[in-house]
């Protein structure tokens, strides 16, 4: 995207400092395949035949990816947009040749993200990359999953809560909303199955779908016991096969009969097992801490499982620029 300097911006420049929101800016701007992204969106996006010309493609997935990296409400966004120097260049708008997208644009182009599950085909797209570039490893999968808070507020026309979201209890408390499951390469740590449900349903029952069909362990924590016994996994050729690496509950430590020497070479096992297990734990950093997606903002299953794939796949994105990587343009 060409990004012509105004007078205001080549004097904002000489000025400024670089802050932290635009070295984060930067590195994502650098490391996401924006005409890989436009090419698979530009099919299902306005045409431009009849009527007023609509907004560029390009601008409209980066305000798109604003939304997702700041949480921000269409409105706040429109908003920020005029505030913020740095959001105003990363979209390339002037406000004079270029306007800036208003919060009605970008909620039309959410929508036609929702209704064709561009946020699935997102996500295959940059892991498809991934593979490509070799930046993405084989051989073990770790598992967990999270909740994800939704309104409980009844004060709507139904006079009730989301229907599809459900309450599950973790900690000693109550949460009522979505839970993503998803499954991380063991090299790598990045997340290359997502899968989302209501909060009720069991981290393990997922567990058969994060799985790649030639890893050769599945690791996840005490939520997963019993994950090699289930039919799904006993059943299927391929899965019986993966080694389940669980972390046991500290409460069965008391049931083993274990010499000091077995004990502490058992937990030492166990403690690299949990280490291991942290790869999983910085996604979910990243989206919740990084992304501040710690509530979500739509209502139905639907529409919040296309905003988290998308930040999943900009978690991906996310992991890939502070590590100083990049995509070969041969190779993507």
């Amino acid at each position: 995207m060409d990004k012509q300097l105004t007078f205001s911006a080549l004097e904002h420049q000489k000025h400024k400092r670089t802050t932290r929101r635009d070295e984060f800016l930067s590195k994502m701007d650098d490391i996401v395949p924006w005409p890989h992204i436009i090419s698979l969106v530009q099919p299902y996006y306005y045409s431009g035949r009849f009527g007023r010309p609509p907004t560029s493609l390009e601008v409209i997935l980066r305000m798109y990816f604003l939304q997702t990296w700041f949480s921000l409400s269409d409105e706040g966004l429109e908003d920020s947009i005029y505030d913020s120097k740095a959001f105003s260049s990363f979209l390339g708008v002037d406000f004079v040749s270029v306007p800036a997208p208003d919060a009605t644009v970008l909620c039309n182009f959410r929508k036609i993200v929702n209704d064709n599950e561009l946020g699935e085909k997102i996500f295959s797209l940059v892991n498809e990359l991934m593979e490509k570039n070799g930046l993405i490893m084989r051989g073990g999968t770790i598992m967990d999953a999270t909740i994800h808070e939704a309104p409980r507020s009844t004060r709507n026309a139904s006079h009730g809560r989301d229907p599809e979201m459900a309450s599950a209890k973790k900690g000693g408390s109550w949460h009522f909303g979505a839970k993503s499951h998803i499954g991380v390469d063991a090299g790598t740590g990045l997340v290359h199955s997502v899968e989302v449900t209501p909060a009720n349903v069991h981290d393990i029952t997922m567990a058969s779908q994060l799985i790649r069909p030639d890893d050769d362990f599945a690791a996840g924590d005490s939520g997963f016991i019993g994950l090699a016994e289930r039919d799904d996994m006993k059943s299927s050729p391929v899965l019986s096969k993966v080694e389940c690496r669980i972390v046991e509950r500290p409460s069965s430590w008391k049931k083993k009969n274990l010499s000091v020497l077995a004990a502490e070479f058992d937990r030492r096992a166990e403690r690299r097992l949990i280490s291991m297990r942290q790869k999983v734990e910085y996604v979910f950093h990243v989206v919740k801490d990084i992304f501040k997606l710690r509530k979500l903002a739509y209502k139905g299953l639907a529409k919040n499982a296309t905003r988290l794939l998308v930040s999943f796949a900009n978690a991906n994105l996310y992991m890939l620029a502070i590590a100083g990587r990049r995509f070969c343009p041969l190779l993507g």
